[in-house]
C-alpha cells in the first residue's frame, strides 16, 4: 500500500491506498518514528539490561539508534525497538532489507507472527554491523524460531512485528538503523 501523510488539525493522520507494507519501504525514520517504534528490555522478565532507543537526523535523513548495557544477569540479555505491522504481507514477500551501522557487533532481528503467541516467541535473523552504513539483506528462511513448537520458517502473510535486538550476551550495544524495507 502507498502512504499518504495528511496534517489535520496538527496532527500526521497515515491513509493507506492499496496493498500496504507489501514489497518496498517499510520505514525510513523521517516522520514521527517514535509513534511506530517502542522501546523495550529484558526489565519486563526480571532482567537488569539498560539502554535507549532514540531517534536522529543527519544530512542522510533519520534513523533509530539502539543502545545500552545488555546484562545476562537475572535470566535477562536483551534490549530492544519494536513496529508492529499495520498490514498484513503479501506472500510472495522473500525477506527483509535494513541499511545499518553500529560498533562492529552482530545484532539480530527478530519477526513475530500470528502463530507466536507467548511473549518469549520469536524468529530471529542475526547480521554483522560496521562503522559505515550497510545494507543487509535477510530472507525469511534465515530466521530461526525461538522453540520448536514454531513452524521452522516464518510465513511472510504472518509476520505481525519487525524488532532490532541487542540480545543474548553481556555487551555494549550500539547499533542505528536508517531503513527498514521488504523484499
Amino acid at each position: 500500500m502507498k502512504w499518504r501523510t495528511v496534517i489535520a488539525t496538527g496532527l500526521f493522520v497515515a491513509l493507506g491506498i492499496g496493498a500496504a507494507e507489501a514489497e518496498g519501504m517499510f520505514e525510513t525514520f523521517d516522520t514521527n518514528p517514535s509513534t511506530r517504534w517502542t522501546y523495550f528490555t529484558d526489565t519486563v522478565m526480571g532482567g537488569v539490561s539498560t539502554g535507549n532507543a532514540t531517534f536522529e537526523r543527519d544530512a542522510a535523513g533519520g534513523f533509530v539508534r539502539l543502545s545500552g548495557e545488555v546484562s545476562t544477569d537475572n535470566n535477562g540479555g536483551f534490549i530492544q525497538v519494536r513496529r508492529t505491522l499495520s498490514d498484513r504481507l503479501a506472500d510472495t514477500t522473500k525477506g527483509v532489507r535494513l541499511k545499518v551501522r553500529g560498533n562492529g557487533a552482530a545484532y539480530f532481528l527478530h519477526l513475530r507472527t500470528k502463530g507466536t503467541r507467548l511473549p518469549w516467541q520469536y524468529y530471529q535473523a542475526q547480521f554483522a554491523t560496521s562503522q559505515d552504513w550497510t545494507d543487509v539483506q535477510l530472507p525469511f528462511s534465515a530466521f530461526k524460531p525461538s522453540d520448536s513448537f514454531l513452524r521452522k520458517t516464518p510465513r511472510a502473510d504472518t509476520v505481525s512485528s519487525v524488532a532490532i535486538v541487542a540480545f543474548g550476551r553481556d555487551h555494549t550495544a550500539l547499533i542505528e538503523v536508517s531503513e527498514v524495507a521488504w523484499f
